[in-house]
């Protein structure tokens, strides 16, 4: 079986993750899926394979003989996807030999991704990409990557190809940034991983934003606003108020490669209480704790401006550079860069503006850098994926294992 077959078999599964849910897997869909790749791995003779009460899937294939003694390698991936965009139903389409011109995903609604708004599309002229109708997500992050490492471990057994011990997991609710919590590291059994949840053919990163999450809470006082002088206390106009004094620069819009930014993902309210929820982010720890201490500062100045109690501020570390503990361990990166390399594919070293259970993952003692897939618009009715990309990863996973 083919990779992309794998691949539009399992974007059937919906494993959307819920952060308002506190059991793990957060939803039944991460389970099933879980359970069903157990079926297959056992299938292909991984008789090892299970999941956890926690819905973690685990897997591992034994050394070859002569090879027993080699750092075992781990290749992890999440079942998860985003609930940015809808993850029931999807109905993915083939574009052969795409031609570089606009894309009719959705003929009844007029949905089309262009090139002009999507620039990545012009690179794949003449290959093949898998896309949405326009109405969902692909599933791409990170399905490719669960199909990618399953499609390497079956040539791997099939062809009996030599290779030291091979630990296998996937994870869920990485998207609600909880995939590594109760990952079980020891029993795991690897050396050192990769997680397959990058984007374009190439990519390999180490490095990526310390995190953090902040919920503002805003208590107002509300009155007749025909008796308002004075009296009233608009929690609206306050979290604006908060809003507004936070660098207008230092937001997604206007931010790339190292720099960091400060992004309002929800707001909700009315006059007497008003909710902000924000993520922060920044690659450097001493930026990373400055703009926290940012958000402390307005907070105690709104305070002191209307009252002890008006703004309660709730500031959470979700996790950190993995840089700093993968920088002792550099032999894994340039295993990756040399697999690719080797392959044909040239790497791309950079900063992940983002996260991976690979950051926390390298913080309880298993060093994880991040590989790619050859996904692209994540999180969105606009995601694809290349063929030729996916068949070319499972080239580089082979060649790590070898």
């Amino acid at each position: 079986m083919r990779v992309h077959e794998r691949f539009l078999h399992y974007v059937q599964y919906p494993t959307t993750s819920d952060e308002r849910c506190e059991e793990c897997p957060s939803t039944q869909g991460q389970r099933v899926f879980g359970q069903a790749l157990v079926q297959e791995m056992r299938g292909m003779g991984m008789d090892t394979a299970r999941i956890d009460e926690n819905g973690y899937v685990y897997a591992t294939i034994p050394a070859t003989p002569g090879r027993e003694e080699e750092p075992a390698i781990g290749l992890i991936a999440h079942m998860d996807t985003s609930d940015a965009a809808s993850g029931d139903h999807i109905r993915p389409q083939i574009i052969s030999q795409y031609d570089g011109g606009d894309i009719l995903l959705n003929k009844e609604r007029g949905i089309i991704m262009s090139p002009a708004e999507f620039e990545s599309l012009t690179q794949y002229v003449g290959q093949d990409l898998i896309v949405t109708d326009g109405t969902t997500l692909l599933g791409g992050d990170d399905k490719a990557g669960i199909a990618e490492i399953l499609t390497a471990a079956a040539i791997i057994l099939d062809e009996k190809r030599p290779h030291g011990k091979i630990c296998i997991g996937f994870t869920p609710d990485e998207e609600i940034g909880r995939g590594a919590d109760r990952f079980d590291v020891q029993a795991f059994g690897a050396a050192y991983a990769y997680t397959v949840d990058g984007g374009q053919l190439g990519d390999l990163e180490y490095e990526n934003f310390n995190a953090a999450s902040a919920r503002v809470t805003i208590h107002g006082q509300n009155i007749h606003p025909g008796s308002a002088k004075g009296k009233m206390k608009n929690s609206l106009l306050i979290g604006m108020e908060f809003h507004a004094m936070l660098p207008v620069f230092e937001n997604p819009a206007f931010t790339e490669g190292y720099e960091g930014f400060s992004h309002l993902r929800h707001m909700e309210g009315d006059e007497e209480k008003t909710i902000l929820q924000y993520i922060i982010r920044d690659h450097d720890r001493t930026a990373f704790a400055k703009k926290k201490g940012r958000f402390e500062k307005i907070a105690a100045y709104l305070n002191e401006r209307y009252g002890e109690g008006t703004v309660e501020l709730a500031l959470e570390d979700s996790y950190y550079n993995m840089k700093d503990q993968i920088a002792s361990h550099m032999e894994i990166v340039e295993r990756a860069e040399k697999a690719m390399l080797a392959v044909g594919v040239t790497p791309k070293i950079q900063p992940i503006r983002g996260g991976t259970d690979g950051a926390r993952l390298s913080f309880m003692g298993l060093p994880c850098p991040n590989l790619s897939t050859g996904a692209h618009n994540g999180h969105g009715r606009f995601e694809y994926v290349c063929i030729q990309s996916m068949d070319r990863m499972v080239e580089v996973l082979l060649e790590i294992l070898r």
